[in-house]
């Protein structure tokens, strides 16, 4: 039964018209009827109103395999079993609505600061460029001079939207670390919220994949027509802000969609994935922070930013490959 069946069903049980209802809810006649032939569906708040009239659940409603009420309240007893019996942490409506609010607030703005550390360079590297062929009144120390200047406080103020954005969302790190047990009509709540925003992520990743393979198309058609060096200093710019954009994209959505499958346990935030994450904590750690050092020291020695950020890329994928042998060994030694 699907939530329009729903409505109508509880609504003729309580023996209401769609004026009536309607009139309880606040909207229009128009807007019951709607829900009720599965034109539109009802808002959040509507929804959260209509089961508190109807004396059900959010989940009866807005899950459609669930016929009765009753089975409702039996999986949260269920549920509420479960937790008692693990050790696993409960997560009510309001705590898991404030913390989708304030990923929504901020993602943005990360997206924006990563974005800003793989553009840093562009400035360096056009400047450097423009100076050695004579297009701006620089020498190339002066140019050198101010481009550094300029990557060095993109990335600080990228690294100062880390901190004061990121720091807010420490206390809901458990949602990464901990099993959790989501209270009575959670979980119902958020699998509409992500639903609804799944399309806009799915988009987001197609545009972003899209923008990173077609980046290195100027570059390509430059080399095959053996353009001027200046053109192809231009043509690495352009790749650059292809991919910070492609990344914006990939972190906005990234992070609110992430947001929802953290409290539902999916993906890569099931409780398998926590706990492998678990052990591989101090090794990401270790990890990281030496491949930062190896992307700086290249870079500064080499001066060459339009390159050294493929270090980013390789070592995101050479990460899988250390954590897999690890789980090898770990495996290894739990056999022994």
């Amino acid at each position: 039964m699907i939530l329009a069946e729903k409505i109508m069903k509880h609504r003729k049980q309580n023996g209401w018209s769609q004026e009536e209802l309607a009139a309880q809810l606040k909207v229009s006649r128009q807007s019951v009827s709607k829900w009720e032939s599965g034109a539109s569906l009802p808002d959040l708040d509507k929804i959260i109103k209509l089961s508190q009239l109807f004396g059900v659940s959010t989940d009866y409603l807005l899950k459609d395999e669930m016929e009765e009420d009753s089975t409702a309240f039996s999986g949260c007893y269920e549920e509420e079993t479960a937790a008692e019996s693990e050790d696993v942490r409960s997560v009510s409506l309001e705590e898991a609505n404030t913390y989708m609010d304030k990923i929504r607030r901020i993602s943005a703005k990360i997206a924006a600061g990563v974005s800003a550390c793989i553009l840093s360079p562009v400035p360096l590297i056009l400047m450097g460029g423009m100076a050695e062929y004579r297009k701006i009144g620089l020498t190339e120390e002066m140019a050198g001079g101010i481009g550094v200047t300029i990557l060095l406080l993109m990335v600080a103020a990228a690294v100062a939207v880390f901190l004061l954005f990121g720091m807010p969302l420490e206390k809901y790190g458990y949602l990464e670390r901990e099993a959790l047990s989501l209270q009575y009509g959670v979980s119902g709540i958020v699998e509409l919220k992500k639903e609804e925003f799944e399309p806009v992520h799915k988009t987001c990743v197609v545009l972003g994949v899209t923008l990173c393979i077609i980046s290195a198309v100027p570059l390509m058609i430059a080399a095959a027509f053996r353009a001027p060096d200046l053109v192809t200093i231009y043509c690495v710019g352009i790749l650059l802000v292809m991919v910070a954009s492609a990344v914006f994209l990939f972190v906005w959505s990234g992070m609110i969609y992430g947001s929802y499958q953290k409290l539902l346990e999916e993906g890569d935030y099931s409780r398998e994935k926590k706990t492998e994450n678990k052990k591989n904590g101090n090794l990401s750690a270790v990890y990281w922070c030496t491949v930062t050092a190896i992307y700086l020291g290249v870079s500064f020695v080499t001066g060459k930013w339009q390159i050294t950020w493929v270090i980013w890329a390789c070592a995101g994928v050479f990460f899988g490959a250390v954590c897999g042998l690890a789980a090898m060994l770990r495996a290894r030694q739990g056999n022994k």
